[in-house]
């Protein structure tokens, strides 16, 4: 038995442990979900994660992880090579406050249930869901922006000449602005870094629309 990933192929949380788990060359079979069907808030999918939410990372043992940071971490300790986090504690700090910013700050205020319950409740239409979208996300990505251009720990990638885990999340947000037109090119270090990282067989295989479910 192999690990399986129950997952999502347009969720960026997804995205991020599908990235992991081709990074460190961990096989696994991919289960798909339809999120907008409802199928993770029934059974079986419950029985998994009680918060109905992906991805779900099922072990040899049946046990189960929830929640992307979480599964990479874990990935991280039982796979270590090539490692997520760099070996200083100042560098793992800095590499997790980066990847906590997009999975901490953009990731909860707007995923796939944040933006039904503001038109469910609210009457936000799609218009108004998307620039609700991209005001987190400008707020965030200026940020990021301004402390990876003038922080010389950042090379090729996020933190030095490796990707790692700030850049897994940070190739996943960017995937997931797309679906909202939202050009990343306006912070140019943050897209020199997504087209590198895009270049990089794990990454570019691990992406939305490579995945079997994708539309």
């Amino acid at each position: 038995m192999t690990l399986k990933l129950h997952n999502f192929f347009r969720s960026s949380s997804s995205t991020r442990v599908r990235v992991a788990l081709r990074l460190k060359s961990v096989p696994f079979d991919y289960v798909p979900y339809v999120l907008r069907s409802g199928e993770t808030r029934r059974k079986p999918f419950l029985d998994l994660n009680p918060a109905a939410l992906v991805p779900a990372l099922e072990l040899e043992d049946g046990r189960v992880l929830t929640q992307s940071l979480a599964i990479i971490e874990w990935l991280d300790e039982t796979h270590p090579a090539p490692p997520l986090l760099p070996a200083d504690a100042y560098g793992r700090a800095r590499v997790r406050a980066l990847a906590q910013t997009i999975a901490c700050e953009i990731h909860p205020l707007n995923n796939l249930r944040v933006l039904q319950h503001l038109g469910q409740t609210f009457g936000a239409d799609e218009a108004a869901q998307a620039r609700w979208f991209e005001h987190w996300v400008t707020t965030s990505f200026d940020a990021i922006e301004t402390s990876l251009a003038r922080d010389p720990e950042t090379g090729a990638f996020c933190h030095g000449d490796t990707p790692g885990l700030a850049d897994i999340c940070l190739y996943a947000q960017a995937w997931n602005n797309r679906r909202f037109s939202i050009d990343t090119s306006r912070w140019p270090v943050i897209d020199g870094i997504f087209r590198r990282l895009d270049a990089i067989a794990a990454f570019r295989d691990a992406a939305p629309d490579r995945q079997p479910d994708a539309a």
